[in-house]
């Protein structure tokens, strides 16, 4: 296959969501976490705002500018050849913000981004507190997304947080207006049951993103029941950066009380590990390839 041949991660992406298999996506927030993902075989990474946002150490409140959250997104694309899923939150703005926002993540080499309804700036979809705009600013601002995008493969995903709001009828009214407008995945964030899971999948005319992670409050149900509802896409934002909080502050309390993490044994990665996750073998390749003998 020659590079030209190669079909690029918007397009495998969007050739994947005719497949009825459930698509999951990790939450990853920078090339470490995006490099572990791909290790385990996943085929999508979700690149989530609230993670990015932590691991900058500030809460899920839209406190990070679009260029902070660009500078992460290029760490994971650049990490690992997988197609990932942004988290654009409110496009940063107004319909314009959007068409800048959509034409930067495109740049980036995101495989699909997704816009909220929320008023900016926005809350995590799982906090309370939350104010959305108008669905025809929404509507508005998914057509300046599509007019934006210079590749017709990226996939542009519409989030409502109208659940939260205005209760799950006016959420799927919304995403029903935001599947016409033109959105090719529909996102209801923080739908409260398996019902309203099915409910959803049986109502909104258009492919289906849904947010699954412990603790939130969307209930856990099984990858393969959420295809068989006819989810498309399952994203699971924040487990891995939680595990690594925990694993973090067990190493931490050991190096404070032991003076050493030499007691966590196994649950340490090995030296040599770390190394090989973040290629140095191959770096060294390339180092000896550009090394000139002055002989």
């Amino acid at each position: 296959m020659t590079p030209s041949a190669v079909p690029t991660p918007a397009r495998r992406l969007r050739t994947r969501l005719q497949d009825t298999r459930l698509l999951i996506a990790p939450g990853v927030f920078d090339g470490l976490s995006a490099r572990i993902a791909a290790a385990s075989a996943f085929e999508a990474l979700y690149a989530s705002g609230g993670a990015i946002a932590r691991s900058a150490g500030v809460p899920d409140l839209g406190l990070l500018s679009m260029t902070e959250v660009m500078a992460r997104i290029r760490e994971i694309v650049d990490a690992a050849d997988l197609s990932v899923i942004a988290d654009a939150d409110t496009g940063y703005g107004n319909a314009l913000n959007v068409l800048r926002t959509v034409r930067e993540f495109e740049r980036l080499g995101v495989a699909a981004l997704h816009l909220e309804d929320q008023v900016s700036p926005k809350k995590c979809g799982h906090y309370a507190g939350k104010d959305l705009i108008p669905a025809d600013e929404m509507i508005g601002k998914i057509r300046a997304a599509l007019d934006a995008r210079r590749d017709a493969d990226l996939v542009i995903i519409a989030r409502t947080d109208a659940r939260a709001v205005e209760g799950l009828e006016a959420a799927i009214r919304r995403a029903n207006a935001y599947a016409k407008a033109g959105a090719d995945v529909l996102f209801i964030e923080a739908p409260e049951s398996e019902e309203e899971l099915r409910l959803i999948a049986r109502q909104v005319r258009a492919p289906l993103l849904v947010n699954m992670f412990q603790g939130g409050r969307t209930p856990l149900v099984a990858p393969d029941v959420l295809a068989e509802m006819g989810y498309r896409i399952m994203i699971v934002p924040s487990d891995l950066q939680r595990a690594a909080i925990r694993a973090m502050q067990d190493a931490a309390a050991a190096i404070k009380t032991a003076g050493t993490a030499a007691g966590l044994g196994a649950r340490l990665a090995g030296f040599d590990e770390r190394d090989a996750l973040v290629d140095l073998p191959g770096w060294r390749r390339r180092e000896t390839t550009y090394t000139v003998d002055p002989t």
